[in-house]
């Protein structure tokens, strides 16, 4: 692994121009400053903001009618395919009746490839540069885990020339899409929340960036756009969903959506169908015949910090002897 195949982050650089942050938090500073006068110069505000006025004052993504949603979809379709100089499709789909999603995860399995992480990037638009990775994998200590896993002991930036390493255990995480989500309370503007399918979503035009959800996460789950995000064009997925991977402007937090643009339609997520080890499971938790219900039947799953009692929709079991 290179430093450029690390789960980080990047900041932005001290020396950039701040006036061209294109962010709604940016925009509301600069409109408080000069006060409520300023909306008859809202188009040369944008303009010189570099964002689309009309998503800028967009109603909630629910609170849109049908023909509000309509046509905010072909417009979105129009500006990616325009960008990106090939036809970009972006979907709306809503949750399936009956149907509530749920995510195994054998840790007895995984071997640390990371290959989930890089399906994870290709289908959901994450930016190349800054890189923006929605999940990481901790490598761990396997006899300190024994004693009981603390996430901020795992490594995310390991490099081994091969795995997976004799002694170590591997963990992947990203959003555990709670039903009783810590990031969905403390939001002030309603920018994210659960949908009925169990799939925690964000609005990123609603979203601000006050980054109160990174706060309030006990994961570490959700990520901040510090920089213009980076996606070449011979790269970007024109498979989209509106509140799943168009790619996200700077000043916006950004998460797992349980590759909302695929499952509901009917397929596995990304990083399902990459892991070479079957260690990913995933399916509707209210159909008894599912797999995802025979792990949980069958299996010893477990949660992270359950003590914390957020009900996550993301499990972890053991398939098989952890030892190697």
């Amino acid at each position: 692994m290179t430093a450029s195949d690390r789960d980080r982050e990047a900041k932005p650089s001290t020396g950039g121009s701040e006036s061209a942050d294109a962010s709604r938090r940016g925009f509301l500073k600069g409109a408080a400053t000069i006060g409520v006068g300023a909306l008859s110069g809202v188009p040369t505000a944008a303009k010189a903001l570099e964002f689309d006025i009309e998503d800028f004052f967009r109603k909630n993504f629910r609170e849109l009618s049908d023909e509000e949603l309509e046509a905010v979809l072909r417009r979105v379709e129009e500006k990616y395919s325009n960008r990106y100089g090939k036809q970009v499709t972006v979907s709306a789909n809503g949750p399936m009746e009956g149907v509530v999603f749920g995510y195994g995860l054998d840790v007895s399995r995984c071997v640390g490839c990371r290959q989930c992480v890089y399906a994870c990037v290709d289908e959901n638009n994450q930016s190349r540069d800054p890189e923006i990775h929605w999940i990481r994998v901790l490598e761990f200590e396997r006899e300190a885990v024994l004693r009981g896993i603390n996430l901020e002991d795992g490594n995310p930036y390991y490099e081994p020339d091969q795995v997976p390493q004799e002694g170590k255990f591997y963990l992947p995480v990203a959003c555990q899409h709670c039903e009783d989500s810590p990031c969905s309370q403390v939001c002030p503007t309603g920018a994210t929340w659960q949908e009925p399918d169990g799939i925690v979503v964000i609005d990123y035009d609603w979203c601000i960036g006050c980054r109160y959800c990174m706060a309030a996460c006990p994961y570490g789950a959700r990520h901040f756009n510090w920089g213009e995000p980076n996606v070449p064009a011979e790269e970007i997925n024109p498979n989209m969903h509106i509140i799943g991977n168009t790619p996200r402007p700077r000043g916006v937090v950004e998460k797992c959506t349980f590759c909302i643009q695929r499952t509901r339609e009917g397929r596995y997520p990304a990083c399902v169908e990459a892991c070479p080890v079957g260690a990913r499971k995933f399916g509707n938790l209210l159909d008894p015949e599912s797999e995802i219900r025979y792990l949980m039947e069958n299996k010893r799953t477990f949660v992270l910090k359950s003590e914390l009692e957020t009900k996550p929709k993301f499990f972890y079991f053991y398939g098989s002897s952890v030892t190697r």
